[in-house]
């Protein structure tokens, strides 16, 4: 197995290990329609109890979205990572019944510090939202070590 596909098969391996156990990501109807080493896309279906007073997207679901695939890529070599700060900007509205899709993009990686970008566009390719996030690694795995091995 090349070392392109090991990377690609423990970050596969960190989605399937991962996302059982996101529960806010579910209740959401958010979905990982990809992940790779350093990449993650996301899905997520815009429902009436997501709209704000004015009937569009409420920006902290638009931000949940994105922040579950910054999420999925900064955690894809199985090296625990967390949030260390991130931003985001709204051109556009989401709409009830809009399908929304956040790519999120490793853009730097340096030591323990990993900095994404992800844009939310919905399904006519309208952006909704650009954010930004810095990642933290930290000690320990995803995904045991033991299973990586039975598998890489």
């Amino acid at each position: 197995m090349t070392d392109a596909a090991k990377r690609q098969k423990i970050a596969q391996l960190v989605l399937d290990f991962m996302y059982p156990r996101d529960h806010n990501a579910h209740a959401m109807g958010i979905t990982i329609v990809e992940i790779r080493p350093g990449y993650a896309k996301a899905r997520m279906v815009v429902r009436q109890e997501m709209l704000n007073g004015h009937g569009s997207l409420h920006g902290g679901n638009s931000f949940a979205l994105a922040d579950t695939a910054f999420a999925y890529a900064c955690n894809s070599y199985n090296t625990n990572a967390v949030a260390a700060g991130c931003s985001i900007v709204y051109p556009s509205a989401g709409r009830e019944g809009d399908e929304l899709i956040a790519e999120a993009v490793e853009t730097h990686l340096a030591g323990r510090n990993g900095v994404y970008d992800v844009t939310v566009s919905n399904q006519k390719g309208d952006v909704i939202a650009l954010f930004r996030g810095q990642s933290r690694m930290v000690s320990g795995h995803v995904v045991p070590e033991e299973e990586i091995a039975k598998h890489v």
